[in-house]
């Protein structure tokens, strides 16, 4: 049995690449700036919901046509897909210990979180240009 599958390695080399010199902080204040926007869009995104519970549909269409209100929920979307991606970043590198699962499930996510939002893009695009 060899030292390195003894765990006989310098701890200094078992901790190269790892700590705060990576992009680790990059990442924790971008999740927070993006759950710090999703509290504010989703509060308008509910004050807009229950303001339209009993419309129809022509003024429901009406209100996501008006200007503020689709840049609103396009960034509500697209900040709400971002958050999504971070938190199961985080998620998988704590938990999914195979290399390539972990590249495989990351890309996967990545992949979907891009799908759903250009999908959701295009949906409140096309009801306020139309």
């Amino acid at each position: 049995m060899s030292a390195h599958e003894k765990g006989l390695r310098n701890p200094l080399k078992r901790a190269l690449g790892l700590g705060s010199a990576q992009s680790g902080v990059g990442h924790w204040w971008t999740q927070r700036l993006t759950a710090a926007a999703l509290v504010a869009l989703g509060l308008w995104f509910v004050i807009t919901v229950l303001c339209l519970m009993h419309a129809d549909y022509a003024t429901a269409r009406a209100t996501v046509a008006k200007p503020w209100n689709a840049i609103l929920l396009i960034a509500f979307l697209v900040t709400a897909f971002w958050h999504a991606v971070l938190g199961l970043q985080v998620v998988i590198e704590d938990y999914v210990h195979t290399r390539w699962k972990e590249v495989v499930s990351m890309a996967l996510i990545k992949f979907l979180a891009v799908l759903g939002a250009l999908a959701s893009v295009l949906a409140v695009l096309r009801v306020a240009l139309t």
